[in-house]
């Protein structure tokens, strides 16, 4: 049986998205790394943070690959498996921790990093925004007439689309009238994953580095979200990790590639549980669930093991 682990990206973290993994000693680890990056116990901080600072950029991406690194210690106590590893935006840097490739904390401290620069390379009204319902070939030149880009291409015409927010505004009315079936802003003040973002591409290039990333463990293949292929070694996998933050993220080509390799359940980390929803309904004959479908740690791991 081969699982495919889907960490999931900003915009979904929540009060309740540590439920399951508080109190979990093998994550003990995790959650004391991300309390020295976050200046407080990610735990506690869930719970009494205001809306603004849960989604704040620095916030969301150090809680997000904590939920991650957590969430995978759940199942390490499951039968042996072949793992499939990928991640959706910052998802991605959880995944290479997932798959082996740099511990916790240099997952941690790397997200931190990842949003500052993130951050200084960002204008004041940028943002990102949701679309859906119209071709790829039609987002785009629509976008081009207002200064938006495709950030992430999702399967069944789905779209995130990054820009300014008055530009994000235009855009979405101009969708709607052409026939979109959905459109929005994300609580998201940076424009990932576009051109926009193209100066924060180095300086993350050379933190990936700084963290002396390992070879991934040969039981987990590690995607790329640029295009799916998997990391063959160091130097072509910083630079797509890199690339990411300023280039278009193919999500649909991602979950594709997970089942040519050979994906018999598709097992979503959370936070949220999107991954998992567009895994179901692009491929209705794979399993597919998030984390936060269980009550508990052990239902996770007998979910797995009924696959077996």
């Amino acid at each position: 049986m081969t699982v495919a682990l889907l960490c999931s990206g900003q915009g979904t973290q929540h009060r309740e998205m540590f439920r399951l993994t508080a109190d979990l000693p093998a994550a003990a680890g995790i959650f004391s790394a991300a309390r020295e990056a976050l200046g407080s116990d990610p735990r506690t901080f869930v719970l009494t943070a205001s809306e603004a600072s849960l989604h704040a950029n620095r916030t969301a991406q150090i809680l997000c690959v904590t939920q991650a690194l957590a969430a995978a210690t759940m199942i390490e106590s499951a039968p042996s498996r072949r793992a499939i590893v990928a991640g959706y935006s910052i998802g991605e840097v959880a995944a290479w921790g997932i798959a082996g490739l740099l511990t916790p904390q240099a997952v941690i401290d790397l997200a931190r990093i990842r949003a500052e620069i993130m951050d200084a390379a960002s204008r004041p009204d940028d943002g990102l925004g949701f679309l859906r319902g119209l071709s790829g070939e039609r987002v785009a030149a629509l976008g081009s007439r207002h200064g938006i880009e495709i950030a992430i291409v999702n399967p069944g015409d789905a779209f995130i689309v990054g820009g300014s927010r008055p530009s994000l505004l235009a855009f979405f009315e101009s969708a709607l009238a052409a026939g979109a079936t959905r459109a929005g802003l994300l609580p998201v003040s940076v424009a990932s994953h576009t051109s926009r973002l193209e100066k924060a591409v180095a300086p993350f290039r050379s933190a990936i580095y700084a963290h002396k990333p390992k070879r991934p463990d040969r039981s987990r293949t590690l995607l790329s979200g640029l295009n799916g292929s998997a990391l063959l070694d160091i130097v072509s996998g910083a630079d797509k990790l890199a690339r990411q933050l300023g280039t278009t993220v193919r999500w649909d080509i991602c979950l594709g590639a997970a089942v040519e390799r050979g994906a018999s359940r598709f097992l979503e980390l959370g936070p949220g549980r999107a991954l998992a929803e567009m895994a179901a309904s692009a491929y209705p004959t794979i399993p597919a669930r998030s984390t936060e479908d269980f009550r508990s740690a052990a239902g996770v791991c007998a979910w797995l093991s009924e696959f077996d």
